[in-house]
Formats: structure tokens, C-alpha cells, sequence
């Protein structure tokens, strides 16, 4: 197999990778609007947090697309689940996160198998951080199973807020 040939592989998983991280940031901040509509504030915040996590992980995948001279994807890999009650959301995400894992550990793989480690170590790093995320979602599904509206009574009204964020046409305040 040529170079070409292994760097097109690897572009490949690549792309179906930053597919997934642009349908995470979608679902996330869907249901971050969810949360913080419902008045639950400390979960709104660390579900933006979540999908700020993602959006790092699509544009450090894009850099390493663009990097390998290939065409960074725009498209997701799936839909975005709407209409989910709190309940829901927590089990869904952490299976979302589950077959994220799987899916970029067989990803780090075709980089391996393929002579490309720095996308490899791309993949572990994105890897650690979903595995994060998943004991975040199992942690609060646990909560919401064991201790019910007593645990999201604690959780309503608390604050929202990522703190200051600096952008390009938005300084920090």
C-alpha cells in the first residue's frame, strides 16, 4: 500500500470522527438550551462545558485532516434527539459517549495500522476525554435514578453561567 493510500485511510476516520464531534456539539448545546430553559442551571453549564470539549476535539481533529491534506467534513453523523426529558438525556448521552469510545478506539487503530501516531495519539487524548465525559452523564443518571426530583430540586436554580468567554468579535468582559 502506498502512502497516498494509508494517509487516505487515515483522513478517512479522521472525517467520520469529526462527523460525530460536529453531531455531539449539536445534541449537547440542544440540550444545554433544554436544561437552562428548565431552570437547571448547574447541569445547562456543564453540558455547554461538554460541547465546548467537543468543539475542541472537531477542530483539533480538522487541524490534523488539513495537516494530512485532506477536506475537513461539515456534515453530522447523525441527527440531533429532541423532546428528551432530563431523564433521558443523561443515559443517552452516556451511550452516545460509550460508542464514541469504541468507535475511536477502532479509529486509533487504522492510524496505528497505518504508520500515522500522531493522529493515534489524537485519538487517546479525544478517547481520555469521552471517557470523562461518560462518567459525568453516568454519575448524573445515577443521581436522577437514585435520589429523583429531590436530587433535581437541589439542581433547579442554580446558576448557568461558563463564566466569561473570550471570542473574536467578543472580548471578555
Amino acid at each position: 500500500m502506498t502512502r497516498e493510500e494509508r494517509k487516505k485511510k487515515v483522513i478517512e476516520v479522521l472525517n467520520k470522527a469529526k462527523a460525530m464531534e460536529l453531531q455531539a456539539i449539536h445534541q449537547y448545546m440542544h440540550q444545554h438550551y433544554h436544561l437552562d430553559d428548565k431552570d437547571y442551571g448547574e447541569l445547562a453549564m456543564n453540558m455547554k462545558l461538554i460541547a465546548i470539549d467537543e468543539m475542541r476535539h472537531a477542530e483539533s481533529l480538522a487541524e490534523r485532516i488539513k495537516e494530512l491534506g485532506g477536506e475537513p467534513t461539515t456534515e453530522l453523523a447523525g441527527p440531533v434527539e429532541k423532546g428528551q426529558t432530563v431523564e433521558a438525556i443523561y443515559p443517552f448521552d452516556a451511550e452516545e459517549e460509550d460508542k464514541a469510545i469504541e468507535a475511536y478506539t477502532g479509529f486509533m487503530n487504522v492510524c496505528r495500522d497505518n504508520g500515522d501516531s500522531v493522529s493515534a495519539k489524537l485519538f487517546e487524548t479525544i478517547i481520555e476525554h469521552e471517557q470523562e465525559h461518560l462518567n459525568y452523564f453516568d454519575s448524573i443518571h445515577d443521581h436522577i435514578e437514585t435520589l429523583g426530583s429531590t436530587y433535581l430540586s437541589r439542581v433547579a436554580g442554580t446558576p448557568a453561567s461558563t463564566g466569561p468567554a473570550k471570542g473574536f468579535a467578543i472580548p471578555a468582559e
